[in-house]
């Protein structure tokens, strides 16, 4: 029975998500117009074959936070977005990497977009989402490890002082926020609303706590897949960041960073969703294995 009802939770809970997403991209679709083919962007941020120490674009804040509780000396005043290579090492991509290809070895979407989120147990399964703690019980333990698990922590602290330095915060009043949630991205078609990755949305309109968004990228532009790139949405002026495994993309999660990724044309592209919120009554705690 348990098994069975949980399937139904995490999917109602990732339906949800879903709804307010769609609703995200037709608003974005009546402001801007259309979100431009793969061919409509028109500066590069960060190629993939640089290496970047920290670059920041500051922009003006939306006025999306005041409708939400504000905290002091954390909640966006300053707005914008950066990419870093400085933070995360390949050798660290690639063992998170190594924990989200072993958790989506238990499933994957029937589409082209598939999610593994350690911390409430989403796991994308044909077309639904399953909990993995509940739906594979102690098998989940010969996939995953202690040091699995520390890795994923120690890489979470990592981002998240590099946010908090950027936008000159306290990293103590940052708190992780769901959803936060490896991708599997490829070229297969669409089966449901989940797999439609491409569509222009606001991480604050799409989830209410969010307040500082960011990607660790885990494959590289090119190498491992092609299209799939990631795509701020300015009127007339898109600008895109190329992922390289290890990269570091983070920005202010309200209208100002409206963004969307490409269609994955082929390969596989992997990525890790790290979410942050000023409310620490939207927090959540990194992932335990036990």
């Amino acid at each position: 029975m348990k098994s069975a009802r949980a399937p139904r939770e995490v999917g109602r809970k990732w339906l949800r998500a879903a709804v307010l997403g769609a609703a995200a991209a037709l608003a974005a679709l009546l402001l801007w117009g259309s979100p431009g083919g793969d061919d409509g962007v028109t500066e590069v941020l960060a190629r993939r074959g640089e290496v970047l120490p920290g670059r920041f674009i500051e922009v003006p804040c939306s006025e999306d936070y005041n409708s939400h509780r504000r905290f002091e000396g954390c909640s966006p005043t300053k707005c914008g977005r950066g990419i870093t290579d400085a933070v995360i090492t390949r050798d660290e991509a690639r063992r998170i990497r190594s924990i989200a290809e072993k958790g989506l070895s238990l499933g994957g979407s029937d589409g082209g977009a598939s999610i593994l989120d350690l911390h409430s147990g989403a796991l994308s399964v044909g077309k639904h989402f399953v909990n993995l703690y509940r739906y594979f019980g102690d098998k989940v333990e010969n996939i995953f490890s202690e040091e699995d698990f520390q890795v994923y922590r120690d890489v979470r602290q990592k981002v998240q002082l590099a946010i908090a330095q950027a936008f000159g915060i306290s990293a103590s009043s940052l708190y992780l926020t769901k959803p936060t949630f490896f991708s599997r991205i490829n070229s297969t078609a669409a089966r449901t609303a989940h797999d439609e990755y491409w569509h222009a949305h606001v991480d604050k309109v799409t989830y209410g706590s969010f307040d500082y968004t960011s990607l660790l990228y885990l494959s590289d532009y090119l190498d491992d897949f092609g299209g799939g790139r990631f795509v701020f949405m300015e009127e007339g002026a898109n600008k895109t960041v190329e992922p390289r495994a290890g990269r570091v993309s983070f920005f202010t999660s309200g209208s100002e960073n409206l963004h969307r990724v490409e269609r994955v044309h082929w390969g596989t592209r992997y990525a890790v969703t790290i979410a942050f919120t000023c409310n620490p009554d939207h927090s959540i705690a990194d992932p335990a294995f036990t």
